[in-house]
């Protein structure tokens, strides 16, 4: 069993199951509300500002513009020349709706921003952004329409073809010349807290007050896969179909089709078993191997996909890539000394890109997916390389952006207890930040060869270096410490969730916004943080703008005697079966002692509350689960990451197997809204998993695995 280098032992299965049990006794116990920062128009987080906006005035915290902006919003005004003062003072009121926290959900912030906020329409319950207790909401479009509808506006953001963003008119109106009456207005501009998460009211956002589901009793559970093998990742088929990638921390990525809800079926894995193969490319060790994979949102007809693993240099030529501790960064690789027996940056981050192969022999459907089932193991593209300056905290998560189709890349500090220098913080380095690429774009050549960039991919010109030139431009976020997976909301995809494993004390869920700092390691989740070691330097407190996270727990909390690992980040909820789970964040701790699931109240506020839940398997689990004696909880060993399929199913990747989240009543937890079962089938008593035989060498590689993976959060 392996420790860690404070000399914490993962305890016994039926040890963790038994303080859990007694834990979840008591799990209405609440972490406190937390305010997230929401988002601008321009996806950045809204930060304070010293001083009061000349035009707009500031509402109390935090703001979405600066005085600049504040300027070309009292000129815009200027130039609009409205016949009516009553009608420009409405004018102004929704003009500086840009400067609210809340801006991005306001004008639905995408490739065409609204020109105008959408509108409170209808009398409702709601609650605004500074009251604490419900309130009318005002029919505010209606009010906007009386005043404004007889007034000439030049350049109004009121004509038909600019509620979905568009280029003002040159020319004098009346809303009575662009539209018929109240109602088609407000069905153009308005939108009801009733159907929005939040529309604007005149001086502050109004929410959605309608009050979420049923709290749910607890996460039900049916094991679907048996274990032999660790997966670290698991992704959608693109298609839409029911099918999944499943990557093991060795290198092997498996195409499996999952059962449906209810069937009693088990992961069938494809006939030719592999996907692909990439052990022979990657290092797979303690806290090295394949970290993750994805793929190109038009996988159907290119089919690219990208695995992100790592290399030793003193074994493959091709793992040549630049220290990330170079003297751009003030760094001198020759001062860090060896970790663990390795020498800096022998080991190194890679992202590579590869091509799927078809079964039919039409070449045009070659990459059509009904017809993939296997890939080529040879490197198409290198798109990333970077070595690392020690042997953990490096991440490796890749994932594709749901609206930009960019690639984001999660990189932890680099390694050693506390960040010794300070690369989190570090506006010139890559370790402790998120990433995002362009992989479509190919770079020219001097870009590379001069090592401007770290491989084959693009800067979109909308990362934050577009206005901080102090940033790498690679970066959309810094300072974290090990994000140890993240997800966008499949319905919100502006809301990126990102768990980031802690060093002493504290695991902690961020949502990710444009240039957000994060805090480490200046703070471990909310509290200050003292390394012990500073060569690198330190970042004064008051020199950056943190934001803090929105979800997390002590080590101390989830159990007094035996403490906590690290953070395992899940994703929001959308799935069908349980009604009560929907829309709330679900995620787990590495020792699997422990659940949580964080609500939002109301959508769009920011504020986050998270629980403790009980977890529990399902009475017609096709694969029994394990249990511990004295304990009503399944075994599930350690909880490595999180999956999600195309019904939007969620999965928990542990080592003694693959879990989906089913219907609450087959655990006898209730959900009032739980639709009645379709499917009557009953599962067969414990049949096991129908893995290929050709992926490897069984329990004995799990075993390998649960070691190595254990270690990989374990070391700190």
């Amino acid at each position: 069993m392996p420790t860690t280098p404070t000399g914490r032992r993962p305890p016994p299965a039926a040890v963790l199951l038994h303080c859990c049990c007694l834990i979840l006794l008591c799990c209405c116990c609440l972490f406190p509300a937390c305010r997230a920062f929401p988002l601008c128009t321009d996806a950045r987080a809204p930060l304070p500002l010293n001083g009061t906006l000349a035009f707009c005035g500031n509402a109390p915290g935090a703001t979405c513009c600066d005085a600049a902006a504040d300027k070309a919003l009292r000129d815009q005004l200027r130039a609009a020349n409205v016949s009516d003062a009553a009608c420009a003072a409405v004018l102004k009121s929704l003009l500086c709706a840009k400067c609210n926290p809340y801006s991005a959900e306001l004008f639905d912030a995408g490739p065409k921003i609204r020109t105008i906020p959408f509108l409170c329409n209808s009398a409702s319950s709601a609650t605004s952004a500074h009251q604490s207790k419900e309130s009318t909401v005002q029919d505010y479009c209606k009010l906007v329409w009386d005043t404004c509808k007889d007034a000439t506006i030049l350049n109004s953001p009121f004509q038909p073809p600019l509620q979905g963003g568009g280029k003002l008119p040159s020319s004098s109106s009346k809303l009575t010349d662009a539209w018929q009456s109240e109602s088609d207005f407000c069905t153009s501009f308005g939108g009801a807290p009733s159907n929005r998460s939040v529309c604007f009211s005149g001086s502050t956002v109004s929410f959605n007050a309608t009050q979420p589901s049923a709290s749910p009793k607890g996460v039900c559970l049916e094991r679907i896969d048996n274990g032999s093998y660790a997966y670290l990742n698991m992704v959608p088929h693109p298609d839409g179909s029911s099918r999944v990638f499943l990557g093991t921390q060795a290198g092997k990525i498996l195409l499996a089709t999952v059962p449906d809800q209810g069937s009693g079926g088990t992961l069938q894995f494809s006939e030719a078993g592999l996907f692909v193969d990439l052990t022979d490319q990657v290092h797979f060790d303690s806290t090295f191997g394949l970290m993750g994979m994805a793929f190109h949102p038009d996988f159907a007809t290119n089919g690219r996909f990208f695995a992100s693993y790592n290399c030793d240099r003193t074994k493959s030529p091709s793992c040549s890539g630049r220290c990330s501790c170079n003297s751009d960064v003030g760094c001198d690789p020759s001062k860090l000394g060896t970790d663990n027996g390795a020498q800096p940056c022998q080991y190194q981050v890679v992202v590579s890109e590869y091509s799927a192969k078809g079964s039919s022999s039409n070449v045009s459907e070659v990459c059509s997916s009904r017809y993939v089932t296997s890939a080529d193991p040879t490197e198409v593209k290198r798109i990333f390389t970077m070595g690392l300056p020690y042997t953990n905290n490096h991440g490796g998560q890749i994932l594709f952006g749901p609206t930009d189709g960019y690639l984001y890349l999660m990189m932890g500090d680099g390694g050693q207890k506390g960040d010794p220098f300070n690369f989190a913080q570090n506006k010139k380095s890559l370790l402790g930040k998120i990433m995002r690429l362009d992989i479509d774009s190919t770079p020219g050549l001097g870009k590379v060869t001069n090592q401007s960039l770290w491989g084959k991919y693009s800067i979109p010109k909308d990362n934050p270096f577009s206005d901080d030139s102090g940033l790498a431009p690679e970066i959309w976020a810094l300072g974290v410490r090990n994000p140890w997976r993240c997800s966008f909301d499949l319905e919100r995809p502006s809301y990126f969730y990102c768990a980031d494993t802690g060093q002493d004390q504290y695991e902690e869920v961020d949502l990710i916004s444009k240039a957000g700092n994060y805090g480490w390691r200046i703070y471990e989740g909310p509290l200050v943080y003292n390394p012990p070691w500073t060569p690198g330097g330190n970042t004064s407190l008051k020199s950056v703008n943190v934001i803090p996270p929105i979800m997390g727990y002590s080590h101390s909390d989830v159990n007094k005697n035996i403490g906590s690992a690290s953070i395992m980040g899940g994703y929001v909820y959308r799935g069908s079966t349980d009604p009560c789970l929907y829309g709330r964040y679900l995620y787990a701790d590495l020792y699997a002692s422990a659940m949580w699931t964080g609500t939002e109240t109301p959508e769009g506020s920011g504020n986050y509350t998270s629980s403790l839940i009980s977890f529990s398997c399902s009475k017609n689990s096709p694969i029994p689960c394990d249990s511990a004696a004295g304990s009503p909880l399944p075994s599930l060993g350690y909880i490595y990451s999180f999956g999600e399929d195309n019904n939007k199913d969620i999965y928990v990747l542990a080592s003694k197997g693959v879990y989906r989240v089913v219907r609450p009543s087959l655990c006898s937890y209730t959900c009032p809204t739980e639709k009645p079962e379709t499917n009557n089938g009953k599962a067969p008593a414990g049949p096991s998993s129908n893995a290929p035989a050709a992926l490897g060498m069984g329990m004995k590689m799990g075993a390998l695995l649960l070691s190595a993976v254990t270690a990989l959060f374990l070391m700190r």
